[in-house]
């Protein structure tokens, strides 16, 4: 059998050679043929079209054109000489200006011949014309080949100034199909699946997504495409999981016994939601099953995670095991620590605290207490990982937004639990698209809190410009002199730091001026202070002894403060929606109406309007992230950009959902018949997932 065609170094392809191979190495990671041919083009110049000289206006943007060159110019002198090239065909004429490379094209060019011209058509006064068009010879032996849809590839400065543009990488990739045959391409997907789906031959669906002839072929191309990438990410996502189901057996939880009978019964301050209910019953069948549960649980804020938490935890110690839970800073850890005291009060269930500021004789005798066994629920911070914190008999740990701690640090409780692994509960408040969990959460099992509490209010929101200015002050007086609190919010970003705080000191001046001292205190907080400071602003707001807490989004996940009733975030602009919803989730945690104001410029982008009209129109955290990923695409989704998932090559996890849930359904079909893929018809599948599958990506290893 012959190498493979596409494992060639690039460096031996015609027309690249060692220092073009080398910038196709650097700029987009391209060391053989295979390489060039898996970057698929972004979109298609249709040259089965033309446009004719005399229809061409200043908004027609991109045409193809054709047409005889009837004059060749070079105007200008030295350094500022540019070529003029007019074009003329039965309707009218258009000149071609080339400022670079001038000389070399007025070689290439000639007066009386036929030219087929692709460019953007541009307006200079009332004079139109298409600077640096693509342009080549129209021949007979070529008239065939560009009528076609011709690929545009993504590209860099370096790669256009050095031939290896779109155009050079189109004779490029042209250059390989000629030498290549279809055993080069070999199908990675099964007879039946390709029937079943009606699904075109690999082969053909990589030279149509290059070359289409027509939008049918380029549709069947990049329909097999798109489902061949998720198909072969969910099938790995659920390898692992299988895999890690086999390999990791689990604490068997058999029971639910007195303690969380008795606090069902007696200690619950509201009745549970359907949709609570159903998430802790199919967390307990997971805690029974002797496998290591390995659960992400998503609500938006206010859903009562925190609740279904603890009762979690109390089928743990029903059972004879200990409980941990984990969360991102010190001020969320003592929150939680206060909920589950406060719920578990009068029970014979001793909760403790261990973060960084817990130490000498108190942190002493917690650490005693944990490993024999006399405190069942441990609450803490990065602190719990470790060596020296052990536990007597863990079996659950929950970790609160657990994208914040790195894998390491999360690998480190596994060993704090024998013989198995403790079960493993991810609670996290940022609400993720649907087709986004799938794939960043693949081998996870997934449960949704998807109702609020009964009587929660829903925060009621509103969009106002700077000249609203003072009404909105005015309604805040309104608010305080009740009794309320509010935060009001400036943006915090890397690039632009300096002005940012800039921001944030006038916007300080002018709060202290509209609430002055000493009708009103201010709290303020931001990212440049020192975390003792924070903590302590945080709390004096907690406490109420600050009715105003001017802030960046440092307290995006922070205090619950029940009485703060008032948000109000400036340059809403400069937000993703998602961000802005967590903000507006720090209100609408007490009894009282809550209000979010979003201020912003009254110039604004349509992408800026369309996500304040969303947050305006909805408060369902999974209908903003649906439209947040519709908006931005998955990689701003939060935490999720460094996850390596989302690096498809073709599919588009905002507008291919309908096929991610085919591929979804199709690889657990599969996996639950044959998890080791050694069935003859299988066998296809388990070569290509071996050699050519993806490598283990996401937030996949929470545990």
């Amino acid at each position: 059998m012959r190498n493979n065609l596409l494992d060639t170094p690039i460096e031996f392809l015609k027309g690249v050679g060692p220092k073009r191979a080398q910038i196709l190495k650097k700029e987009i990671e391209v060391f053989n043929f295979g390489g060039l041919l898996s970057l698929f083009p972004f979109r298609y110049i249709d040259k089965t079209k033309f446009e004719n000289c005399g229809r061409l206006h200043s908004d027609i943007g991109e045409v193809q054109i054709k047409g005889v060159v009837r004059r060749i110019t070079m105007e200008g002198q030295s350094r500022r000489k540019r070529l003029v090239v007019k074009l003329r065909d039965e309707t009218g004429s258009i000149e071609l200006v080339w400022f670079q490379g001038a000389s070399y094209m007025q070689d290439k060019l000639v007066v009386g011949k036929s030219y087929v011209v692709y460019g953007r058509v541009n307006a200079y006064g009332s004079k139109l014309s298409i600077p640096h068009p693509e342009i080549e010879e129209l021949r007979q032996s070529n008239s065939n080949e560009q009528k076609h849809f011709a690929p545009v590839y993504p590209s860099t400065d370096k790669l256009n100034s050095s031939g290896l543009d779109s155009k050079g990488r189109r004779k490029l990739v042209a250059a390989i199909f000629e030498k290549a045959s279809a055993s080069d391409f070999p199908e990675s997907l099964p007879e039946y699946m390709l029937k079943k789906l009606s699904l075109i031959p690999r082969a053909d669906a990589i030279q149509s997504i290059h070359f289409p002839k027509s939008e049918k072929a380029l549709k069947d191309a990049s329909n097999r495409l798109k489902f061949e990438e998720l198909f072969f990410l969910q099938l790995g996502l659920l390898q692992n999981k299988y895999g890690r189901q086999q390999r990791n057996k689990g604490h068997v939880f058999e029971k639910v016994g007195d303690v969380f009978h008795t606090f069902f019964e007696t200690k619950i301050p509201f009745e549970l939601t359907g949709a609570q209910k159903r998430v802790i019953k199919e967390i307990r069948m997971d805690m029974k099953r002797g496998v290591q549960m390995n659960r992400l649980l998503q609500g938006d804020v206010g859903s009562g995670k925190t609740m279904v938490g603890l009762m979690c935890m109390l089928i743990a110690i029903d059972n004879g095991y200990q409980a941990c839970m984990v969360a991102p800073t010190e001020i969320l850890a003592q929150q939680h620590l206060e909920s589950l005291s406060s719920y578990l009060e009068g029970m014979d269930i001793r909760v403790g605290l261990l973060t960084g500021s817990v130490k000498g004789k108190k942190r002493k005798q917690i650490l005693e207490d944990l490993e024999s066994g006399t405190l069942n629920i441990l609450v803490g911070t990065h602190a719990l990982f470790e060596d020296h914190v052990v536990f007597h008999n863990l079996g659950l740990a929950i970790t609160d937004e657990q994208h914040r701690f790195g894998v390491a640090q999360r690998a480190k409780l596994w060993k704090k639990s024998k013989p198995f692994p403790p079960h493993i509960l991810v609670m996290t408040a940022t609400p993720i698209p649907r087709t986004l969990a799938m794939t960043l959460y693949g081998d996870l099992d997934v449960s949704v809190i998807d109702e609020l509490p009964v009587g929660r209010k829903p925060v009621q929101t509103s969009h106002k410009t700077e000249n609203h200015r003072a009404s909105v002050f005015g309604f805040l007086r309104k608010e305080l002199e009740k009794g309320r609190q509010a935060y009001i919010v400036y943006p915090l970003i890397e690039e632009s730091e300096k002005l940012d705080l800039l921001n944030l000191e006038e916007g300080l001046e002018s709060v202290q001026r509209s609430f002055p001292r000493p009708d009103y205190e201010v709290s303020v907080v931001h990212g440049r202070m020192k975390a003792a400071d924070k903590e302590f602003e945080m709390q004096r707001f907690k406490r109420g002894e600050t009715q105003i807490m001017v802030a960046t989004t440092v307290i995006e996940v922070g205090v619950n403060v029940p009485n703060a009733s008032i948000m109000i975030i400036e340059n809403t602009e400069r937000f993703g929606l998602s961000q802005l919803h967590q903000l507006r989730g720090r209100v609408g945690r007490g009894a009282d109406q809550s209000y979010c104001i979003l201020m912003s410029s009254f110039k604004l982008s349509s992408e800026s309007k369309e996500r304040i009209a969303t947050m305006v129109r909805t408060t369902n955290g999974f209908e903003i992230a649906e439209a947040d990923l519709k908006l931005r695409g998955p990689g701003a989704i939060a935490g999720t950009r460094q996850s390596g998932v989302l690096d498809l090559r073709i599919a588009d996890l905002a507008k291919d959902g309908i096929i991610l849930q085919t591929a979804r359904q199709l690889a657990k079909l599969i996996m639950d018949k044959d998890p080791n893929l050694t069935s003859e018809a299988n066998k296809r599948l388990k070569w290509w997932l071996d050699n050519h599958g993806p490598r283990s990506k996401g937030w996949s290893k929470i545990s």
